[in-house]
């Protein structure tokens, strides 16, 4: 034996071995939890589950505090256990830690944080090696629930280096006060733009809207046909191997009284992409030009599955190609809150069919040493 295998081998034997590990402890690794746990899966024994963030609450404990849960768009609740009663004028970050914390606590979920993920790799006997801040788990199937936060979309456009005043990404803002008397553009068309946008009106001395192609604003309700139509559109692409789509590029951005008013308002007039940014703003080709203090990038986040790598799940459209929830390039692992899953009604019944296919699959395969 080489002294990679050597070190190999030696990884392997100081692992904790378990049947099932949850990456990541947001709606999607939580609803995975639970169903384990129904299943029949012992907390510390059978399964773990390991979380990098400080707290409960998954992304939600980042969130701004101008987000309050009043303001919150299809949060829907946990499995098992109801979110009610919650103060719509409180911030949202507040209203789903502790609500994540009750619900890891009522169903002894036994949360590891905080622990880094650092890579996935095939280990011995058919079980995956888990390397992390905490130690190795030596484990026979994965159920990866990492979401998105940790990967902020910062497009990249000539000039982005020059400019003398502020950039930063929908990941770290502020609030709107932050903003005061600055000259502001905003960069995307998804809801966070639109809520940006919104707040940050009052406050700013002028705020400039500006997006890659022409926002879709939806009438009407949400409706359970419309949700199944957008999660087909969604699904179609994670079966193609293709990364996953925003939910508001197949959904539209609905609107309500306070978009409709801000329309009115001339806040959410929009332009085209520009084509450089300056050392005192942006610039199109057609001569037009805007003058600011700050560029606030809402464009998106990407799936967080580098730890994955090892691996090679990654197909050449870019993406994970899944079926179901299971990765098409190897059966022991599944992804929970990607790609038709990243709903929060979405992340829990993938929870359940991920868990549904996991047992099927340990009944079905031995358990080597």
């Amino acid at each position: 034996m080489n002294d990679i295998g050597a070190r190999d081998a030696a990884a392997h034997t100081a692992a904790q071995q378990v049947d099932a590990l949850v990456i990541g402890a947001g709606q999607a690794g939580l609803s995975s939890a639970y169903h384990l746990r129904r299943a029949g899966f012992a907390p510390d024994r059978d399964f773990v589950v390991l979380d990098h963030s400080p707290h409960p609450g998954g992304a939600w404990q980042f969130r701004w505090p101008s987000l309050t849960y009043g303001k919150v768009h299809g949060m829907h609740s946990l499995p098992g256990m109801e979110l009610t009663g919650a103060d719509p004028a409180r911030p949202s970050s507040d209203v789903i830690q502790e609500y994540f914390e009750e619900y890891e606590r009522h169903f002894d979920l036994r949360v590891h944080r905080p622990v880094d993920v650092r890579r996935v790799r095939e280990g011995d006997g058919g079980r995956l090696l888990v390397e992390t801040s905490a130690g190795t788990w030596a484990t026979r199937t994965l159920i990866n629930a990492t979401g998105t936060w940790d990967r902020p979309f910062w497009p990249r456009y000539p000039g982005q280096d020059i400019f003398r005043g502020r950039q930063l990404h929908t990941a770290v803002y502020p609030g709107p006060e932050a903003f005061e008397g600055q000259r502001v553009i905003v960069v995307g068309g998804g809801a966070s733009g639109t809520q940006h946008l919104m707040e940050i009106a009052p406050y700013a001395a002028t705020t400039t809207w500006v997006t890659r192609r022409p926002p879709v604003f939806r009438e009407g309700p949400f409706d359970e046909n419309r949700g199944r139509s957008a999660v087909a559109l969604v699904e179609e692409r994670v079966r193609q191997g293709l990364a996953p789509q925003s939910v508001v590029s197949v959904t539209g951005l609905p609107l309500n009284d306070a978009v409709r008013q801000a329309r009115a308002d001339g806040v959410l007039d929009r332009l085209p992409m520009f084509d450089r940014i300056t050392p005192s703003g942006v610039e199109w080709d057609d001569g037009r030009r805007v003058d600011a203090d700050v560029i606030l990038w809402a464009t998106g986040f990407r799936a967080a599955v580098e730890h994955l790598a090892p691996l090679r799940l990654r197909e050449p459209g870019g993406g994970i190609r899944v079926e179901g929830t299971r990765a098409a390039a190897d059966p022991r692992v599944h992804l929970v809150g990607y790609g038709p899953s990243a709903s929060t009604i979405g992340a829990n019944r993938a929870g359940r069919q991920a868990v549904r296919d996991i047992r099927r699959l340990l009944a079905e395969a031995p358990v080597t040493v």
